[in-house]
Parts: C-alpha cells; structure tokens; sequence
C-alpha cells in the first residue's frame, strides 16, 4: 500500500511524474529533453534509490502494465517510456500535453 501512495502522489501533484534509475541511460535521455523544454514541476523518483523502489516498480506495473524505465505521465495520464516521450517530442506533441 505504501508503493501505491508513493507513486500515486508523485503522479497526481507534479504536472509531469517520472519514475527513473539513476544508471539507466534511457532515464538520463528523457530527464534531459523534459529539462532542455523548462518543464515546470517535474517530479522524479528515482527508484534504485528508494527503500521500496521494486514495490512501487510493481504497482506501476499492475497500473500500466509497463515494467521498464523511465515511466512518465503527465498530467496524472501514463504515456509510456523514453520512446514515447521522443516521439512525442518530435511531433511538437510533447510541448502541447505539458502545456495542457
């Protein structure tokens, strides 16, 4: 229960929520892209760093059905990985979701 009250209030009090590792060289891409845009509240849990870090990996799981990092959502919606925020991103999508 604690996994899912961490994450779920990192998701629901920061425009954009990231659930992150501090080696995973995907995590590094999409923290510099959202910081390179000035995205205003960004939250990021880095979940090697955390006591519970597998737990709350687990609930994202059972949330998203997405088991990899980084997780992202903005605006409490899931949009997937560091894939799907550059895609997004590429399009000029990215831009419109986080000024939404």
């Amino acid at each position: 229960m604690a996994a899912k009250q961490a994450a779920e209030k990192l998701i629901s009090s920061h425009k954009v929520a990231v659930f992150s590792k501090t080696y995973c060289p995907y995590c590094h891409k999409t923290k510099s892209t959202l910081q390179g845009l000035n995205v205003p509240n960004v939250g990021i849990l880095e979940l090697d760093t955390e006591s519970n870090g597998s737990d709350i990996q687990a609930y994202l799981k059972d949330k998203t059905g997405q088991n990899s990092v980084p997780n992202v959502f903005i605006n409490g919606k899931h949009i997937g990985g560091n894939s799907d925020l550059q895609d997004l991103h590429s399009k000029g999508e990215l831009q419109k979701l986080i000024a939404a």
